[in-house]
Parts: C-alpha cells; structure tokens; sequence
C-alpha cells in the first residue's frame, strides 16, 4: 500500500525491480537539465542533473555501490515530483549524480571495473568515478549533502525489518558533533519523526566510526552538513518496490526540512535506535541437519544471495549459520521442521542481502 496515493502520480513506472543500469535511465535523462561530465573506467558516461536555481544547494548521489539501485529509482520519483511543483525552483537548487558507478550496476556488483569499493576511496581518489565525485562535490559547495544506498537484509530493529536507516557521518575519530555534523542529525530527526508515522518501528540509526576513506565522511570533515540515506528491506518486497516510496518521501521531506529551516531538534536524533545485524532472510527453528555426515537438532539461517541471471535478479538461498539461533529473526520463520537439510560449510554467504 503505498503512503499516499499521490504518490503514483511522481512513481516512474518504466524503473522497477533491483537491476537498474544506464540503458534504464538513459532515457528518462532527457527530461532534465542533464550534462555528461566524465567516463567510468570501461567508457561509460558519468552524468549529473542540475535542476532549480535557489540559494540553497543539495548535492544528492546514488549507485556508487552498483547493484544498489532503490535510491536510483526514489531519486527520479523525486524529480518527478519536483517538476509539479515549479515553484521550487527558486528556493532550492538540485544537483543529482544518478549513478556513480555504471560499470558495477551493468554487472550488478558493489565495486567499479577495476573492483574496488568507490566508498573506500575518498581520500586517494584512484578511481575515474571517485574523482567525478569529488570534483563534482567542489564545484558545486553544497549546503547539504545525501549519500544515497541500499542496506542488506541482515539488519533489524528489535522484531522488525530496518527499512530505511540514517547516518550523520563523524567528521574525525573523536566522533565529536561539530557544526556540520550537528546539523546533518537535526535534518535526520525531523524526516524520522514524519517516517515515524508509516513505520514507526523501521527506522534505523547506523554506526558512526569514523573512517576518513567513506564519501560521507569526508564531506563531513569539509564542513557540508552530509546525511547517509540507506534502503533497506519492507516485508515481503525484495524488490524494493515498497521501499523506493519510503526513500522518496525521506528525500521530499528532507527537501522540505531544509526548506523551513527548523533543524534544531538534536536530541532526537538519539532516539533513533543503532541498527542491529540479527536477521536472516530465512530461520527454521528446531529441525535437523545435516553437517559432515552427522544429523543434529537445532536452528538453520539462510540468506539469499542475488545473482544477475541476464535482465533479472535471482535470490539463491544460501545457508549461512547453524546451532542456537534464538538471538536471531527471521524475515520468514519456519517452526519445527522435520526435514533434513545438509549444511554446506564451504559454501560461502558473502554478498547475501
């Protein structure tokens, strides 16, 4: 159900499901002011869209990590809204890199060409990607900053699912909260306190080590107040379809935030809940199995891991833990099972959402 049935009217219908590459949003590029800056590391253009023309300046980014795309498809619903609403072109002035890394969302992996994280390279800038990014980010000298990404099933809080999670980025190691990052907390305590009201138990706060190597680090470092944005899993929708309208409405809401500038709630910030790495996409509590040829009794978790299988997405169950589960969820739980089910431990759960 989606949380306002406006909504459909700005959905970009022709962007669906976890694959999404260039020859996506290829053509949806033409609908805005949109430049080819640079080229990725196998030749395919880096593009950024500048929309609006106001004083304050948010620099939006999404896909530096390739195979995730729900802020990609959030990000063009969000320029869909905006063109009905004209009248914000001369508040605000958007500048949006829909995908940083082409060459990884085309072969749907984390890493660029050369396999290398772009989000572990803000300091050296080894990467052509990495560069357009940073050279993008001094041009313009955003107000704010949103690193967009998508975050793996594992994550929860308490008996639910972590749906939509944020980040003030520390700007050192003492993790202090100096202008920048005081400001980047408020902006996140006012979108959770409207989320709040679709999924008032979904909504997660990462943890904040300092690594001078991550984007949003950096920027934070350099004084732009900079958010970290991660989609993450809704009940039963692995395609994120669900979730895209939670991102949405957590950049509209931001837009808005800044907008009325009202950024002074940073105590709130803290009663958002740090995230917690205790789900499995699949639990069987209390069935027997089978390792190195010996049948025991106990609890089995299984991750999916998603394989590009030509213009789709597939989830290939994946075992990944065995013993005592009860710390664990589940985002499908099945009670005492009987079955035997063989074990693998050289099969490795690396990559699993």
């Amino acid at each position: 159900m989606s949380l306002h049935p406006q909504y459909l009217q700005h959905k970009v219908d022709v962007l669906s499901g976890r694959l999404i590459t260039l020859a996506h949003i290829d053509p949806l590029l033409t609908l805005y002011n949109t430049k080819e800056i640079a080229k990725s590391v196998l030749g395919a253009p880096l593009y950024r869209i500048d929309w609006g023309s106001g004083r304050t300046k948010i620099l939006m980014w999404s896909q530096m990590h390739g195979n995730e795309s729900t802020t990609t498809k959030a990000v063009f619903d969000l320029l869909s809204y905006l063109e009905s609403h004209p009248n914000l072109k001369s508040q605000i002035s958007l500048r949006v890199l829909p995908m940083v890394n082409p060459d990884g969302a085309s072969a749907y992996t984390r890493n660029n060409a050369n396999d290398f994280d772009l989000n572990r390279d803000a300091k050296q800038l080894t990467q052509p990607e990495s560069r357009f990014l940073r050279a993008e980010f001094d041009d313009f000298k955003p107000d704010f900053a949103f690193n967009l990404h998508d975050q793996r099933t594992m994550y929860g809080i308490e008996d639910h699912p972590a749906t939509v999670s944020f980040l003030a980025p520390s700007a050192d190691e003492k993790r202090q909260f100096g202008p920048s990052r005081r400001k980047a907390a408020c902006l996140i305590a006012l979108i959770a306190k409207k989320l709040y009201a679709h999924i008032p138990n979904q909504i997660g706060r990462y943890d904040d080590a300092f690594n001078a190597n991550c984007t949003g680090d950096a920027f934070q470092s350099d004084g732009v107040p900079t958010v970290l944005f991660e989609a993450g899993h809704y009940q039963n929708d692995y395609q994120r379809e669900q979730t895209r309208e939670f991102i949405f409405y957590a950049l509209k809401y931001a837009i808005e935030a800044i907008l009325d500038d009202q950024l002074h709630d940073f105590d709130a910030y803290f009663e958002i809940p740090e995230n917690q790495n205790h789900f499995f996409d699949i639990l069987i509590k209390n069935t027997e199995y089978i390792v190195d040829n010996q049948i025991k009794q106990g609890d089995v978790g299984i991750n999916f891991r998603e394989v590009k299988s030509g213009d789709k997405i597939t989830f290939k169950p994946v075992f990944t833990a065995e013993g005592d589960l009860s710390a664990h969820r589940g985002h499908k739980v099945i009670l005492d099972n009987n079955d035997l089910v063989e074990y693998k431990f050289n099969e490795s759960a690396h990559n699993c959402l």
